[in-house]
């Protein structure tokens, strides 16, 4: 009946002469063909139907696939303006585009693109990551599987800010002043122990966070406007690795733990009011530093080989960037390609509608540097440590008041508070004779974590408890040799390839060594140059502490250089810090490292650091931070 009345109609509108000398005629010829032009008219429509039901575009045949994967935090968003584009109906060589977003963490869609080494594989025709960060990270591997040239467009932005629980703010403004990237970096040192117990600095992973990555990154160019710098940088590196959470969420979600402390985090203006939306009750405040801050820019990056799939996606970002989406990721929180927010920046809402300061955007090889500094100073440590308990261990220091055996465990204490529970540790006091005739050490403390138990004690306590017991053997000489030949050869036989595998030497200097009879000086620097590998590195680091330290600081200096370590001389325990800073910075170089005098390692200047160790553990530390450690040595 549809039918019949469609094509009806259109007959009523067909012209025709109703004259009666002519009506017969023109009738029996009009009707057949007004009946085949109405089918056809008829036809066209339902066909136009069909194809386009929206009546907007004309695009037929089977529909044009475009897989998006989005970052988590804006996929939702994304997910509902490819549903307002895919209801347009645009085509691309008369194919409907239908676009689908997914959501993928950056960090391992990075990976799974590079190619990296037990990462999965990401099927993609575009990638829009949290931060262009990723893409220079990539760009910076030259091992990288997917070559990516073509120019990346920002389809939102989020600025990094400083976050703080709101009945905090006030506190932590009083302590620090202007929220700045100096004052955060400088509350983070290693060295800032007042700092340290009032304030808990906290940052998502950097090695899977952009916000983290991106405070890192607007930290180290600021610290390295400063004459140690990058000294500053690795104990700062050091401490945020001991308060990581994996993202933004986990790291909100710690604001509530009890404690003195004020907890400082890192995330995105974005994340801010997310988390305000779901906890009104002690929301979060965002800070903007006063040096400017990095944005993350959302980048489309198309990932497509296909021609077909290359137009879909740039008819995809085209709608992306245009009003009507733009207004919607808006709405979501994000501010928009011209730097504004949506309406719910307020400062009600714990953010502030101004377009903050920004940063410049670092380059890929800074990128590429920071990441694999970060990679290199947060790998696992294991470390068997060697005590001198000879007799000269009981002699006075000079200006002082304590005997040298006393300024030992003191330094031991202060150098090992700079590692994690997680550290691998285990303990030798060294002397002659100190298991029968010939055996000069004894262990204090087995292997295993500080944060483990060990007779029902952490291993830290163990530690700091037999460090305060400790005695020098009155009668005892150095006995150094043979027992760094021993150790060597332990460190060597229980390699762990995901840890920095090293022995640390505290000592007041070499002295009679071992009258008795052992291992030579010389077959000992020849032993250490036989047996190290660079391939599966144990480095050897020694503190030498007292007045007769000097004289034996160029055969310490032999050793340590056999196992591409370090030899330090300290005048008072405040240098310890420094010093353990230092030999945990030479990973940055290693195994490329200068020789002792030569000037600073490379890679504790901004210009040098990692770009030869680059070439041999890969761009990708900090993807598979396990699998390169064995090309990672150090302290």
């Amino acid at each position: 009946m549809g039918g019949r009345h469609r094509t009806d109609e259109i007959e009523s509108h067909l012209p025709y002469d109703d004259s009666p000398s002519r009506a017969g005629g023109r009738a029996r010829v009009l009707v057949p063909l007004a009946g085949a032009v109405a089918l056809a008219v008829l036809l066209g429509i339902a066909a136009w139907v069909i194809v386009d039901g929206n009546g907007t575009g004309g695009c037929g045949g089977e529909p044009l696939p475009l897989k998006v994967v989005a970052a988590p935090d804006i996929q939702p968003v994304l997910t509902k303006a490819a549903d307002k584009f895919n209801q347009s109906r645009k085509d691309v060589d008369n194919r409907c585009v239908e676009a689908v977003v997914v959501k993928g963490e950056p960090s391992r869609v990075m990976n799974g693109l590079s190619g990296t080494a037990g990462a999965s594989k990401v099927s993609t025709d575009v990638w829009i990551p949290d931060s262009t960060l990723w893409v220079s990270r990539m760009v910076s591997n030259p091992r990288s599987l997917t070559k990516l040239k073509k120019a990346h467009f920002p389809v939102a932005q989020s600025p990094v800010v400083i976050a703080v629980p709101r009945s905090a703010a006030q506190q932590l403004q009083s302590q620090l002043g202007k929220p700045s990237w100096e004052s955060l970096m400088k509350a983070a040192m290693v060295t800032n122990q007042e700092v340290a117990q009032r304030i808990r600095v906290l940052t998502p992973d950097p090695s899977r966070n952009a916000s983290g990555l991106g405070a890192v990154v607007a930290g180290a160019a600021i610290l390295n406007k400063e004459p140690n710098g990058q000294e500053q940088l690795v104990g700062v590196l050091k401490q945020l690795s001991q308060n990581l959470s994996p993202n933004a969420d986990a790291m909100f979600a710690s604001f509530g733990r009890a404690g003195g402390r004020v907890p400082v985090g890192i995330a995105s203006e974005q994340a801010v009011l997310t988390f305000n939306k779901e906890n009104p009750t002690d929301p979060a405040v965002a800070m903007y530093p006063v040096e400017g801050t990095i944005n993350l820019d959302y980048p489309y990056v198309v990932t497509a080989k296909d021609t077909l799939k290359k137009k879909a996606a740039d008819v995809f970002l085209k709608e992306l960037q245009g009003k009507e989406l733009q207004t919607l990721i808006k709405g979501a929180g994000f501010r928009g390609l011209d730097g504004k927010a949506g309406p719910e920046a307020t400062a009600k809402n714990g953010v502030r509608p101004e377009t903050p300061k920004g940063m410049e955007q670092p380059d890929a090889a800074t990128v590429g540097r920071i990441s694999q500094a970060w990679s290199r100073l947060t790998l696992g440590t294991r470390m068997l440590a060697l005590l001198d308990v000879s007799g000269t261990m009981a002699e006075p220091v000079p200006g002082m008041g304590v005997t040298r055996m006393k300024a030992i465990t003191e330094t031991a204490k202060e150098g090992l508070r700079l590692f994690p529970d997680k550290t691998d540790l285990g303990v030798w006091e060294f002397s002659t004779h100190m298991q029968g005739k010939g055996v000069d050490w004894r262990q204090l403390i087995p292997m295993g974590p500080l944060g483990g138990k060990l007779n029902g004690v952490t291993r830290r306590q163990a530690l700091e408890s037999r460090l305060d017991a400790m005695r020098a053997k009155r009668t005892g000489d150095t006995g150094l040799n043979d027992t760094l030949s021993a150790a060597y050869k332990q460190m060597k036989a229980g390699y762990q390839p995901d840890k920095v595998n090293s022995i640390l030497v505290l000592t007041d200097g070499l002295g009679n060594d071992d009258p008795d009879g052992g291992i030579s000086h010389a077959e000992l620097v020849s032993q250490l140059k036989e047996e190290f590998d660079k391939t599966q590195p144990v480095n050897i680091m020694i503190i030498a502490f007292g007045p007769d330290a000097v004289k034996g600081k160029k055969r310490l200096e032999e050793i340590t250089a056999a196992t591409q370590g370090q030899t330090f001389i300290a005048r008072d325990i405040l240098e310890v810090r420094k010093f353990f800073l230092e030999g945990i910075a030479r990973r940055l170089c290693l195994p490329n490292c200068p020789k002792p005098g030569a000037g600073k390692p490379a890679g504790t200047s901004g210009q040098n650091s990692g770009q030869n160790s680059g070439q041999n553990s890969g761009q990708n530390s900090g993807q598979n931070s396990g699998q390169n450690a064995s090309q990672t040595p150090g302290n």
